[in-house]
């Protein structure tokens, strides 16, 4: 099999032969260059970004999860790490300066020069997992006042520096009134007043959560959203690019948690092994101690089980069908939150619709079991199976529904009432259902 571009550029690391590895590291696009620096180890992904021509160096870099672009900074020469720093936008240094030790943050920042520290001091100002925190302070604001002309001669000034310039916030006496993308600017007549192509903003405070800001971004559709202050004074923008990147994260975070384990936030085969122990080990043990609620309910009933030993063969069947049902309406409300769709105060709602819906799923499901049960093992087996699948599908597709409305009613993620939770909670209760139908059907 022939080798692929990466295993040859493995190869030449290994030869020392650095002029085979630069060429055929530039002749890869540069999607390709960063997931292949992704995928090296952390000593050769320093020798091949510095293989890089500087200008596509930055653009490697800026494109990298945080975590690496810390190990790749922490391989560099004080000197190359500082050019690195100094080109970054004010919210990519934040977001790189907060995983550095805190003696090296300090020393990066002294090193900018007053304009940036100021930027860059601004972004930092506000809380961890907020829009402030994502946003550009480079921005171009426009006074409702000025004309068409001075506002386009205001935008060609600021090309260079801006963050974009596709959506422009227009402010009256500082505070935010409107916005204007640049195509209505360009088209408009030189001394029309900037005013009147305006619209009314939609806008975000700086200390909304960046996650419900990125998804009013994507809800509205909008290239940048403006970010303001308590006065309603425009103080960075939000770009489409970067609330991508959050909702991607928050996907992944929802994904992982309800997987039963923490997000690794960064690509899987650079994570350290012990990176991954830990992001797993912890909600294994949550859970280990959870499901001694399913062995002490199989001790409770045992006695039963030993009465009839055909209860047992369905066990897997119950609990499995309950738990499935739980995680699919735990996945589509904790969806419908995310969208927006959900509100807390929805609870009631929500449980009655999933109730509705676990009953037509149990009665499905129960009408098979109890045809095909009732077959094998007879008519008084099969209607206990029947009884019990239409019960805990029941329960476990209202449990599944309310539990992510509980968690954002107090105030946690949703995803932390993970499916595995659910399934727990399942296993158990739909065992003591089992068990309690069991008993009355068959006299036990």
């Amino acid at each position: 099999m022939e080798a692929s571009p990466e295993d040859r550029i493995r190869a030449g690391l290994r030869r020392g032969d650095l002029d085979e590895v630069r060429d055929r590291l530039l002749a890869r696009s540069l999607p390709e260059q960063v997931a292949l620096l992704e995928r090296l180890a952390p000593a050769d992904r320093a020798v091949v970004y510095r293989l890089l021509p500087r200008g596509r160096a930055f653009e490697v870099f800026t494109r990298l999860d945080a975590p690496l672009q810390r190990e790749l900074l922490e391989a560099l020469q004080e000197e190359e790490v500082r050019g690195v720093v100094d080109d970054l936008d004010p919210d990519d240094r934040v977001r790189l300066l907060d995983e550095l030790p805190a003696t090296v943050a300090r020393r990066l920042l002294a090193g900018l020069t007053p304009q940036e520290q100021d930027a860059t001091g601004l972004v930092m100002g506000y809380p961890s997992g907020s829009v402030g925190r994502l946003m550009s302070p480079e921005l171009v604001v426009l006074d409702a006042a000025a004309t068409a002309a001075q506002a386009r001669d205001t935008v060609r000034s600021r090309l260079e520096t801006a963050e974009t310039v596709y959506m422009l916030p227009v402010v009256t006496a500082g505070r935010l009134t409107g916005v204007v993308g640049l195509r209505r600017l360009l088209a408009a007549d030189d001394d029309v007043p900037v005013a009147a192509l305006a619209r009314e903003p939609v806008a975000v405070d700086a200390r909304v959560p960046a996650e419900e800001a990125a998804r009013l971004c994507a809800r509205e559709k909008l290239v940048a959203l403006p970010v303001v202050d308590g006065d309603r004074r425009p103080v960075g923008v939000f770009t489409f690019d970067d609330a991508l990147d959050v909702l991607e994260a928050a996907e992944d975070e929802d994904v992982a948690r309800s997987g039963g384990a923490e997000p690794l936030g960064r690509p899987y085969l650079s994570t350290p092994v012990r990176a991954v122990y830990r992001a797993r080990i912890v909600w294994l043990l949550v859970l280990g101690v959870g499901a001694t609620l399913t062995v002490r309910v199989l001790e409770a009933f045992e006695a039963t089980l030993e009465q009839m030993v055909v209860l047992s063969v369905f066990i897997p069947l119950l609990i499995g069908t309950g738990g499935n049902t739980g995680n699919q309406a735990a996945t589509t409300v904790t969806r419908a939150l995310a969208l927006g769709d959900v509100r807390v105060r929805d609870g009631a709602r929500v449980a009655l619709r999933e109730l509705r819906t676990g009953a037509l799923l149990g009665a499905s499901l129960g009408t098979a079991g109890l045809v095909g049960v009732g077959l094998l093992y007879g008519w008084d087996v099969g209607l206990v199976i029947g009884l019990t699948l239409l019960v805990v599908c029941s329960l476990a597709a209202t449990v599944g529904g309310l539990m992510p409305v509980l968690a954002r009613a107090l105030r946690v993620d949703p995803a932390v009432f993970s499916n595995p939770f659910i399934t727990t909670f399942v296993d158990a209760s739909g065992l003591v259902v089992y068990f309690l139908v069991a008993a009355a059907v068959l006299g036990l």
